[in-house]
């Protein structure tokens, strides 16, 4: 599938102290609640809320099972409201580290080519126009070939502002990130735009993150085209939102 990554996964993973910890307590059923788990912190860059009934929900286990493996076998670290971990972690910086070292091979070997390039165009500066057309002709073609290789190997970037990582990070409320991100892609340039600038607005309204709508419907409901209500109930501007029961899931 288009835009799905992996992630290693040690085979050897039952043999760790604190896996076996977790099976001897919860079986097989927490052994792929863990895993289940660790997928959605790298769907998350590594942080997800402390709330374990929406885990367990999703998941279609108890809460019990889900707040326990999240805390008593030392296999998450909780910071505040929001948990992660040190694995994940690393990995995800090691796959960051490799992707920035590869695009800057490929911008090398782009950037040798075209200096080698010019060099043969200048050394032939009296050949005759058919045959100047003929190598920058090659050199597109070539170009294309390089883009293409780079594409292949998934360290092809193409840069667009703002991304859903934009729009995900700058609104910090991380629920539901696949529902968010379908809305997102449903939305056009122009109004991807508008709500990134209307973000900053709308979190001093609602600092509190527990009474921001959820992502998903902050996007649905095109909410920067509302006006803001502040926690006390003092208009800023000149309507209310209308509020639905959604917006204050946590």
């Amino acid at each position: 599938m288009k835009d799905t990554y992996y992630f290693s996964h040690d085979y050897n993973t039952r043999n760790d102290i604190k896996i076996k910890r977790l099976m001897q307590k919860h079986g097989m059923e927490g052994y792929g609640v863990f895993w289940a788990i660790v997928e959605e912190l790298y769907n998350n860059a590594n942080a997800l809320p402390t709330d374990y009934d929406t885990i367990a929900y999703e998941m279609h286990v108890s809460t019990d099972i889900v707040k326990s493996i999240i805390n008593d076998f030392d296999l998450f670290v909780i910071e505040g409201n929001e948990f992660g971990s040190s694995s994940v972690e690393r990995r995800l910086n090691e796959r960051a580290e490799k992707s920035k070292k590869a695009r800057q091979s490929a911008d090398k070997r782009w950037s040798e080519y075209r200096s080698n390039t010019n060099a043969m165009r200048t050394h032939s500066e009296g050949n005759a126009i058919k045959e100047r057309k003929g190598k920058e002709k090659k050199e597109t073609k070539e170009k294309e070939r390089i883009e293409i290789k780079d594409n292949d190997s998934d360290f092809f970037e193409v840069i667009e502002y703002p991304s859903f990582d934009d729009f995900w990070n700058l609104y910090d409320k991380k629920v539901d990130r696949t529902k968010a991100e379908a809305k997102w892609k449903l939305l056009s340039q122009k109004e991807k735009e508008e709500a990134v600038e209307y973000i900053p607005a709308y979190k001093l309204a609602q600092p509190d993150k527990k009474f921001r709508r959820n992502p998903e419907t902050f996007i649905n409901n095109k909410t920067w085209q509302n006006e803001i209500i502040t926690n006390n109930g003092q208009q800023t501007k000149k309507h209310n939102f209308v509020f639905t029961a959604d917006d204050f899931k946590r």
